[in-house]
């Protein structure tokens, strides 16, 4: 980690109070004004999945959520006031999601600081610009979200576009010659995919023979396995999420696959090496940004985060302790919560020190450099294998 994340809330407790008033929805609609007294909190938002198949995922954002909120609220708050968390289970489902979203507009949130799968959070997009939320997404990552060209949308993981990349990037060092790519056709995965297809389609070593289609929650797909091996891959690139990656990982090793597996970056969870056995996950590659347990000086991060919660840190907790963490900073800025006033303070933003390195936003509000690196499942655990420097 190039900077400790906590040395810029120091300054956050002493601004003082001030009143302001929400105008014009960002997408036209009118919210109405909402003044703020000092004993009125700010309230984030986090939609995070809670239940079903990615429900593994919701705690580590939340807990971390909480943990930098926790810490700037023993220093005095933002600008005099308290910060609150709302949370909402999206269960990684756009109509549960919607739902969530409307949830926490009523409840008054001020910025949302939540998303981790890309087709759920998609839907929420519109709901939060015409409350005029302006939106941190500490996880959902797909190039789609970044193809709105919404003003109040900022990413703070590597987009879709960038995965690819390191993905294309690690098939070439590996020396593959046949992929096959795998997606389950919810935005998210099939981005990556057919981005890596396109970047493997140039003129290169490696070449995508296949690109597989599968319906995800079921328990078998022998009949993805038998079209894949068909092909005689010596690289498979999974762009799904967990429980069908240790799945489609378990099943390609027990069908006798010898080749070289790599899943996306909705795949890296201890949960992928739970569902795939110890054996099949092992060796298996994965593309992702930084996680707890690769980041370099994080180790008084981490024990301060065990010690809240008696568990590790998992995939996106630093992420989402950061989307807080740039909320606080965009809110003291912006000297208040005013939708477009907070856009523009993340907008200006230069330099703010996160886990991921010194942020300034382009002007597309993604990273300027995705971060992505390669990790790899060793003796059960997830590790760093490629930093791809």
């Amino acid at each position: 980690m190039r900077a400790t994340p906590l040395k810029s809330l120091a300054s956050l407790a002493a601004v003082g109070l001030l009143v302001t008033g929400c105008g014009q929805g960002l997408l036209g609609g009118d919210d109405g004004d909402k003044a703020a007294t000092a004993n009125d909190p700010i309230v984030l938002g986090m939609l995070i999945p809670q239940s079903g198949s990615e429900a593994a995922i919701g705690p580590y954002m939340s807990n971390a959520a909480q943990l930098a909120l926790d810490e700037i609220n023993a220093k005095g708050g933002v600008l005099g006031r308290k910060l609150e968390l709302k949370t909402a289970d999206d269960a990684c489902d756009a109509q549960s999601a919607a739902a969530g979203a409307n949830k926490l507009v009523t409840e008054g949130v001020d910025i949302s600081v939540g998303g981790y799968c890309s087709g759920a959070t998609l839907p929420t997009l519109p709901i939060f610009g015409k409350a005029n939320i302006p939106m941190i997404i500490p996880a959902a990552n797909s190039q789609e979200l970044v193809d709105q060209k919404l003003k109040h949308v900022f990413l703070i993981n590597g987009t879709g576009s960038q995965q690819a990349g390191a993905a294309e990037k690690w098939i070439a060092k590996q020396g593959a010659k046949s992929v096959v790519l795998m997606h389950d056709n919810t935005s998210y995965s099939k981005d990556i995919a057919l981005r890596t297809k396109a970047l493997l389609d140039a003129p290169g070593d490696a070449e995508a023979v296949l690109v597989e289609t599968v319906t995800p929650k079921e328990s078998d797909y022998s009949a993805n396995i038998t079209n894949v091996l068909a092909k005689k891959p010596d690289f498979v690139y999974w762009t799904g999420y967990f429980q069908e990656g240790g799945l489609i990982a378990r099943q390609l090793r027990q069908a006798g696959y010898k080749g070289s597996i790599m899943v996306g970056d909705g795949s890296v969870s201890p949960k992928l090496v739970e569902i795939a056995g110890a054996e099949a996950a092992e060796g298996v590659y994965a593309t992702m940004t930084q996680t707890p347990d690769t980041l370099e000086g994080a180790e008084g991060w981490i024990a301060a985060y065990k010690k809240k919660y008696n568990a590790d840190p998992g995939p996106y907790s630093n992420q989402a302790y950061d989307a807080v963490r740039l909320a606080a900073e965009a809110v003291t800025k912006a000297g208040g919560t005013d939708g477009a006033k907070v856009i523009s303070a993340l907008e200006a933003i230069d330099g703010f020190s996160m886990f991921s390195g010194p942020l300034k936003f382009t002007p597309e509000h993604t990273l300027a450099n995705g971060g992505f690196q390669i990790l790899v499942v060793k003796d059960g655990k997830i590790t760093l294998q490629d930093s791809l420097k």
